[in-house]
């Protein structure tokens, strides 16, 4: 069984690391869409996998970092492009939400990145 929550925080950033005439280098802000997926067996007397409450709270202290700040400048996002940002929140959330198996960020309605966990050695 798979459950699903989505969150949603506005941030501003620039990617520094892109052409300086790259429109994405320059300052701009979205309005950030995330979704969580997590995975497990259904528990028969209760009837869910987990509370989706319980989601809401794992993902409260990377949202109350995220939401209406300047992505730039938070520790680890020098370069906060989707993927990373989907990586920084899984580092963070994976302790707390042990089931989980996806983040996806969109920073518009028509552009996400899907992560789904390390698949090897990565450099932190």
């Amino acid at each position: 069984m798979e459950l699903r929550k989505t969150f949603q925080f506005e941030a501003a950033h620039f990617l520094p690391l892109l052409p300086k005439t790259h429109k994405c280098r320059r300052l701009h802000g979205h309005s950030f869409k995330v979704e969580i997926a997590v995975q497990g067996e259904c528990d028969p007397k209760l009837g869910w996998v987990m509370d989706y409450a319980d989601m809401g709270e794992a993902f409260r202290p990377i949202w109350e970092r995220l939401d209406h700040f300047y992505l730039n400048e938070v520790a680890g996002l020098k370069n906060p492009t989707s993927e990373n940002i989907a990586v920084w929140i899984w580092d963070r959330l994976k302790p707390r939400l042990p089931r989980l198996t996806e983040v996806v960020v969109a920073e518009t309605c028509t552009a996400r990145c899907l992560y789904r966990g390390p698949s090897g050695e990565r450099k932190s």
